[in-house]
């Protein structure tokens, strides 16, 4: 304990020491006195700051005074008796004393007096409560990756908590039940280490999956501490085909892919054609099996075997080849259309053909037109010096072959 160099100051601490010590050991409890102290508990975490306050309802210019748990005078009144400078004064008044201790320890924890040097000497106390802040959780019991189906132990450790700290498991934001955790006072020290163990049963869906210890304590005011630990779940794949295209034609080329996603990827693949040979043209290429031109033979179920050294599952596809020309031209024209051109095109052939029907039928008769005038002018035209002569002659003629007929008859 260090003290004001002044002698008359030591001499005054020294007095108001054992006056204290007297009245403590009178034990004078003084109830609605307006010079009793009045303080309060104090709870602080390692490394914080608390702060002890004194009050007196009214002041008779006495001083006030702070101790600690060794009874060693911390301040009387603004004077610092102890020189420790982690501990600063806060406020002085005749009524008040407040008094700051920083980076506080463990060992600031215990029960602090607040003296008003009055006759007799009037105390109260104050208890201040320490919390061991508790280390970041560490999680172990998994190293490798392991098989769906096996059991995974894992164990959180949390260290230098006061009071124990508590311990929580989650698998996102579901709750997991660990086992009861254990809780270890270390030896020389108040604080405690606490560890929980949590067994799991993995399956394919737990891979990648994060497994949280959270650390629960009084003294994380600005949340709590948690580690993660994510799993590697080893599991055989789940294998599909996966065609080119959904219209696989005739004459083209093809190919199918075989997909798996176990854990490892797979590496060794197998194709076969279901209840037959694989086709001359179809060629395998790793995951791939490609065919070089698609025929109608081609047709059928296709296997694809995915192994990646955990398991072996297959996949099926069925190939439904379509003919080149079943296949719909999107630039062609609609079936519709199509009758509608038919239907005019037989229109107009019957058109073309009444039509040549039409000249053939005037064209004979323009001939035989013709042929009768020529008829009627070659009968004239043996004795007619001309046409019209003989066109004249030739009907006179005519009337006399009647008058002649008529004449016989």
């Amino acid at each position: 304990m260090a003290f004001p160099s002044a002698p008359s100051a030591l001499w005054s601490v020294s007095l108001l020491t054992v006056l204290f010590a007297a009245a403590v050991h009178s034990n004078i409890i003084y109830d609605d006195d307006p010079l009793q102290p009045v303080t309060s508990d104090e709870t602080v975490s390692v490394g914080g700051t608390v702060t002890l306050t004194c009050r007196v309802a009214e002041s008779d210019n006495s001083s006030l005074q702070w101790s600690n748990t060794a009874q060693q005078t911390l301040y009387f009144g603004e004077k610092r008796a102890l020189r420790d400078n982690r501990i600063q004064l806060h406020h002085s008044s005749p009524t008040e004393l407040s008094i700051n201790i920083g980076e506080v320890q463990l060992s600031d924890e215990g029960e602090y007096t607040c003296s008003l040097f009055t006759m007799p000497v009037r105390t109260a106390r104050a208890t201040v409560t320490v919390l061991g802040v508790p280390g970041k959780p560490q999680i172990s019991g998994f190293e490798n990756a392991v098989s769906e189906g096996s059991k995974v132990t894992l164990t959180c450790t949390s260290t230098g908590s006061k009071p124990p700290a508590k311990l929580r498991w989650y698998r996102g934001d579901e709750e997991l039940p660990g086992r009861p955790q254990m809780v270890q006072p270390v030896p020389d020290d108040p604080t405690y280490n606490v560890s929980s163990e949590l067994t799991l049963d993995v399956s394919r869906g737990d891979d990648n999956t994060f497994i949280t210890c959270v650390v629960n304590h009084p003294s994380l005011t600005h949340g709590d501490k948690r580690s993660e630990q994510a799993l590697a779940v080893l599991y055989s794949p789940d294998v599909q085909i996966l065609p080119e295209s959904n219209l696989p034609r005739e004459g083209e080329k093809f190919y199918l892919q075989c997909s798996g996603n176990g854990n490892p990827k797979p590496t060794t693949f197998m194709w076969e054609k279901k209840d037959e040979e694989l086709p001359p043209l179809a060629k395998v290429d790793g995951a791939f099996l490609r065919f070089e031109m698609l025929n109608k033979s081609d047709n059928g179920v296709y296997l694809c075997h995915a192994d990646n050294g955990i398991g072996n599952n297959q996949g099926e596809y069925t190939l439904l080849v379509q003919a080149a020309d079943n296949i719909a031209d999107p630039t062609a024209m609609s079936t519709s259309s199509g009758v509608d051109h038919a239907v005019i095109g037989g229109v107009v052939a019957v058109i073309v053909f009444i039509l040549l029907c039409l000249l053939i039928v005037l064209g004979r008769y323009l001939i035989r037109h013709k042929g009768t005038y020529l008829t009627h002018e070659a009968k004239g035209s043996d004795d007619a010096p001309d046409a019209d002569t003989a066109i004249i002659n030739a009907e006179g003629g005519h009337s006399g072959a009647e008058d002649k007929k008529e004449y016989f008859i």
